[in-house]
């Protein structure tokens, strides 16, 4: 059974960083699980809404954020860039500048979260479910437009063969079912 208090006992792995990657399917509800957890905990919360698009999902962002996982495991301050996910990659002097600071716990929340490359680095993977792949596209068409539902339904299908093949949730240490 999930808790919050798990975090605080997980050890850190990101040097004295405890790493919580909040990971599931689009319109599971990660974002309000990860914003509810972050408030909790007082920790950072980072999004990889944060670095991808419609046109690169999980690959050429990746090395990005690593920069600034590398730098917190470091001890050290690091910074990034936003991206508009919906509109595409900004040049590097765009988009509103985030800093993260070395501290006892940072989430890490978004679809390839938990992935296998970081896994030695996180304290805890936790990985969210909702109902079925039509109700979660409903939500998330709901929240961001019906403009983007072509967008969404492509995302689910790239979603299942990511996660058949990172085996997300069977690595997970936590499932969670949201409402």
């Amino acid at each position: 059974m999930w808790s919050p208090e798990h975090v605080n006992s997980a050890p850190p792995r990101l040097g004295d960083t405890r790493l919580v990657a909040v990971d599931g399917p689009t319109g599971a509800g990660k974002s309000t699980f990860a914003e509810n957890l972050a408030g909790q905990l007082g920790a950072q919360l980072i999004k990889t809404d944060h670095f991808a698009t419609w046109e690169d999902p999980t690959t050429l962002w990746w090395p990005k954020l690593t920069r600034v996982l590398d730098a917190i495991e470091n001890g050290q301050e690091a910074r990034y860039r936003l991206t508009d996910w919906s509109a595409g990659f900004p040049r590097e002097d765009e988009g509103q500048e985030v800093t993260v600071h070395p501290q006892r716990t940072i989430i890490l929340e978004g679809f390839s979260s938990a992935r296998k490359a970081i896994a030695h680095q996180l304290s805890l993977a936790i990985f969210i479910e909702h109902g079925d792949e039509r109700q979660r596209l409903e939500r998330v068409v709901a929240r961001d437009g019906e403009r983007h539902r072509h967008h969404f339904i492509l995302w689910q299908q790239y979603e299942r063969g990511w996660f058949a093949v990172d085996e997300t949730r069977a690595r997970a240490d936590y499932v969670v079912t949201s409402s």
